[in-house]
Parts: C-alpha cells; structure tokens; sequence
C-alpha cells in the first residue's frame, strides 16, 4: 500500500503573472512546501512525476518533468515525467508514482500538479481547455465548450429523470459557502449574496444553457503537491504517514461527450465513472459509500457533482436531488461533499485538482483540515474527471 507522507496546496486566488512570477517560480514555491510538510530532504527524492494539462497552451512551456531539476539543483538527475489527462492529469501521475513505489522500483516520490491559467483573459483561457475536447469534431459551437458539454449531460439527467435546476444552483451554493472557511480557496473573499446562486440573470448571468456564471468553476493559477513513500520505507526509518491510499480505480473511454451518452443503457448516465468509482471501493475493501465518511469529488460544472452523487450511490440513480434538498452533502451531513468547496469555490488550476483533492483527502482522515475538517472522518474517497469523463480516476484514502 502506499502512503502519502506529506501535502501542500498553494493558494488558489494568486494570479501569478500579476505577481511576475513564471510556472518555474511555482514549481520551486510548491515543491519546498510539500517536502517540509512531509519533512523529508530533497535530496532524498527518488523519482517526480509532474501533472500538467495545458502548459504549452496558457505559457508555452512544455517539457515540464525537467522543471524540478531546472529549479532546484539537488534534483538534478532523478528520474521524472510529465502527464497529461486534462483534469485528470493529477490523479494519473499520482496512479505512476504508486506503480512506482508498489513495484519497488522506488521508496520515496514526489507528485505535482502545477497549472498557471490567467496569463490569458478569462475567455481566452476559457476557450484554450477545448484541446481537452475531441478538436475539430466537437469543438466549433459558439457557445463556451465546457459549460455546454456539462449542460447537455444536465439535459441528458433532465430527459431521463427530470430535473430542476434549482438543485444544480443548491451545489454551487454550498460549494461557495464552503470555501468561504478555506484559507486558499479562490472564491474565500467573494462577496456573495442570495442572488448569486440564483435565477436572477443580472447577478448570476447565463453561460450555456441552464448553466449560470456560480454552476461553473473558475480560471486559476496554483499547485498542489504529495510525497508517497512505500512501506518498506516507513518500516526501515520507523515514520508514520498521514493517509493511505487504499483503492484506486481508473476507466479510459472515447473523447466525444455524445458517444459515451450513446453506450449509456442502464440506470447511470456514465456506467464507466461508476465502474471506476466501485473499483476504488473494491480495492480498499469498502462495502459502499456508507463507510466513507467525505467525497471530494470534481464539480468543475455543478451538473458534474450532480452526476458524482448517484455515481457514487450515495443516492439512487437519478435522485442526487434527494441528497441536496436533505442535507447529506454540507459538512455535518450523513456524506459530506467537497467541504473545501471543490473545484467552484476553491478553485481549479487543471493539472492540479487531482493531486489537491487528494492533499485534502489526506488532511481529512488525518484531522489536520482545520475549519473545513469533517468530524471524525477516517476514510475519504475521491473523483476526478478529465474532458467529459474520457479519464476517469478515483481514489479511497484511508486514515494512517
């Protein structure tokens, strides 16, 4: 099994272009806080694997597994490697680093996830995660792509078991209160009123469909960072981690958000997100979502955490709206979900929300998430999606 030593997050509402600083600056910023937070040396680094979705895109740099090496000479030849799964990337360089450390190539891994996104305007930038999309055959609508790809799978929930947008709005809403308790959430100092999670068209303005300005997560800039040691690391220097990772499960499907609607013929509306899901559980032994005591799950659109509720069964298929209105979602509910405020409130700097949901997870089970802690939590399970769920990964994480 493998163990997280040690997390770290930046702060997700710093705009780093403003602050002249390059996605190199990050690397070196987040890097030194995950090793402290572990207290592990650098030099005691073994193999890096940086998480990126867009870096040629939003900076022009590309080639970002030598950038630990660049900014920091102490790891100058350790083996790194850069992925790449969209919003997904995180989890997958995350899934490298354990193959890793389970195979006994390694003991001791640093993970990354690093995105600089405002060196764009907002609709630029917006505009540039359509790469994540099949280009070219899904990719010419005059609407932004990612609000109306996560509405039609909206649309898909509405014609098969109806839906009320006043629920989707409902997520948005607790996601944007939760964060208001997260010192590096982006969206903490927004200031909000009833309206901007409602109907009202001026306060919360139309995007795509029936999905408004607060149904959608934001442009950001940040990194997140793990280091996963192996047991045979933790026996020989007598060290105690903060989690485990206990379960994984990972399904790759098409790019097109329409073919995978097409092979959908059974109760969920993604079957290969709740296959993932249910591989994690499996793994990690678990009987089902009742003995997980917090999800964070992705919500970069609130109709994609409407999806994660029934996904992960905390509902029946097609009834995440009963978890809504009940309260089985806020912090002190019977599941809580993103009490961090997920992707909406905290923020969704792309090739880091894999490895910062998994930061959080950790904190969570370990008692160390502070305001947004989930009482006596023990077990966490995590998803992230990438694209319209073409790369799927979940994770159990377990207290230490």
């Amino acid at each position: 099994m493998t163990t997280v030593l040690g997390g770290h997050q930046t702060d997700f509402a710093r705009n780093l272009t403003r602050e002249q600083l390059e996605v190199s600056d990050l690397v070196h910023e987040c890097i030194l806080a995950t090793l402290e937070c572990a207290q592990l040396d650098v030099e005691a680094v073994e193999t890096i694997h940086v998480a990126n979705a867009f870096g040629q895109l939003y900076v022009g740099q590309g080639h970002l597994g030598a950038m630990p090496a660049t900014v920091l000479p102490e790891l100058w030849g350790v083996p790194a490697m850069r992925h790449e799964a969209a919003c997904a990337s995180g989890s997958i360089a995350v899934l490298a680093a354990m193959a890793e450390l389970e195979a006994g190539r390694y003991d001791r891994a640093l993970v990354l996830g690093v995105e600089i996104e405002k060196s764009q305007p907002g609709p630029e930038a917006a505009a540039t995660q359509a790469a994540a999309a099949w280009v070219g055959h899904e990719t010419d609508g005059s609407a932004p792509i990612w609000p109306a790809m996560f509405d039609r799978i909206a649309e898909e929930y509405d014609l098969r078991y109806g839906l009320d947008d006043r629920h989707l709005r409902a997520i948005g809403e607790l996601n944007l209160r939760n964060a208001r308790d997260n010192p590096v959430a982006q969206t903490r100092a927004w200031s909000l009123t009833p309206e901007s999670t409602s109907a009202d068209d001026e306060a919360n303005p139309v995007v795509a469909g029936r999905l408004r300005r607060n149904d959608c997560c934001q442009i950001t800039d940040g990194a997140a960072g793990l280091v996963l040691v192996s047991d045979r690391w933790l026996r020989r220097h007598g060290r105690e981690g903060t989690a485990r990772l206990a379960g994984w499960g990972h399904a790759t499907v098409g790019l097109s958000l329409e073919s995978k609607l097409e092979r959908s013929d059974g109760p969920f509306v993604m079957p290969h997100v709740r296959h993932a899901i249910r591989s994690a559980l499996d793994r990690a032994g678990s009987t089902g979502v009742d003995d997980v005591d917090v999800i964070e799950t992705h919500d970069c659109m609130t109709p994609s955490e409407y999806l994660a509720i029934d996904h992960f069964g905390i509902t029946p298929p097609g009834a995440s709206w009963q978890a809504i209105e009940d309260g089985t979602l806020e912090r002190d509910g019977r599941c809580p979900v993103n009490p961090g405020g997920g992707l909406i409130g905290g923020g969704h700097p792309v090739g880091a929300t894999g490895v910062r949901m998994l930061v959080d997870a950790a904190a969570q089970v370990s008692g160390t998430a502070g305001a947004t802690g989930v009482d006596g939590a023990r077990r966490a399970a995590t998803l992230n999606i990438g694209g319209s769920t073409a790369t799927t990964v979940s994770f159990v994480v377990d207290a230490f």
